[in-house]
């Protein structure tokens, strides 16, 4: 009678233990960190659905992964560095983000802009991700040829220089393999089409995935 007696209560003791231990999972299951992604149109998916994008597509490895991160696509066709300089903090207060790429420059490049205010406004933007404790990857871009070698150089060493100096990592050229292929590149010669959006996120994954662990 007495075993009968105290079956009820050892099974309301034994489910208020595992509605405590539901409760201690649901407490311990960290959000997923995230890749912030500051960029311009080639970040964006210009002119292609946003599915195919290589932001899209990084997202959808991320969730993959384990345990599982997310990806915050920031991009905006048509910013200068100088907007993203001015956009990233708020940014960085917002997404909290575990790694930060910056893709800019491209648009600063086609518009002849000093180098030197590129090279202030992307050395602004590692610092602030720094200071937040997140980790940065640059991507580095190229311009047509008939911008000229000496600028065309001094675009490049602007990325190489702060990738040295600021030891963040780099993708030197991030239309590496598709810039020069023509079937890849939409008809204003400047943006990639769909098909190519894999080839890009491989260029960026090769120095990304090592700062997710």
């Amino acid at each position: 009678m007495r075993r009968f007696l105290c079956w009820p209560a050892f099974l309301g003791r034994a489910l208020c233990a595992l509605v405590l231990l539901g409760a201690v999972g649901t407490v311990d299951a960290a959000p997923p960190k995230t890749v912030l992604v500051l960029g311009d149109s080639l970040s964006a998916a210009h002119n292609i659905p946003v599915e195919s994008g290589w932001v899209h597509l990084l997202g959808d490895r991320l969730t993959k992964m384990e345990p599982s991160w997310a990806v915050v696509n920031a991009s905006i066709s048509g910013k200068t560095s100088l907007s993203g300089r001015d956009r990233l903090p708020g940014l960085l207060e917002k997404v909290h983000p575990a790694v930060l790429v910056i893709e800019l420059g491209a648009n600063d490049g086609l518009r002849g802009l000093p180098l030197a205010a590129l090279r202030d406004n992307l050395a602004a933007m590692i610092d602030s991700a720094q200071q937040s404790g997140a980790k940065v990857l640059l991507l580095g871009i190229e311009l047509p040829v008939n911008y000229g070698p000496q600028y065309r150089d001094g675009l490049r060493d602007v990325y190489a220089d702060l990738s040295r100096d600021k030891k963040v990592a780099l993708v030197p050229f991030l239309l590496e393999g598709v810039a020069t292929r023509p079937e890849l590149m939409q008809e204003d010669g400047l943006h990639p089409v769909a098909s190519a959006q894999p080839k890009i996120l491989d260029n960026v994954w090769k120095e990304l995935e090592p700062l997710l662990h």
